[in-house]
């Protein structure tokens, strides 16, 4: 297992495009603050009981609100996705938002 790398929004929006897989996880309450589109929920709180839905080869970014939780949890979140490159959204979704890419009401 490897660490994950951090990746830029404007990277990770590229890799989106080209089928890699989003992994937001933050705690419902944080997500009534918008979401990135396409994420998958997976709460660090309930990560150990949490299925990562990735076909193996397929990358993976997780994100949390700053990239604080994601970086301190980074060997936990890579070996939820054996097989597959495993990258840490630089910023969170405070990073991405300020870059100008979507951000949406939660569902």
């Amino acid at each position: 297992m490897t660490t994950p790398k951090t990746i830029s929004p404007a990277a990770a929006a590229a890799l989106l495009e080209n089928g890699a897989l989003l992994v937001d996880i933050r705690e419902a309450a944080e997500r009534q603050s918008g979401v990135i589109p396409g994420a998958a929920h997976a709460p660090l709180s309930a990560l150990q009981a949490c299925e990562i839905p990735a076909p193996s080869g397929q990358p993976v970014i997780f994100h949390c609100k700053s990239g604080g939780r994601t970086g301190l949890n980074a060997a936990a979140l890579a070996s939820k996705v054996n097989g597959c490159e495993a990258y840490l959204l630089e910023g969170g979704i405070d990073a991405w938002r300020s870059q100008g890419l979507p951000v949406t009401d939660p569902e």
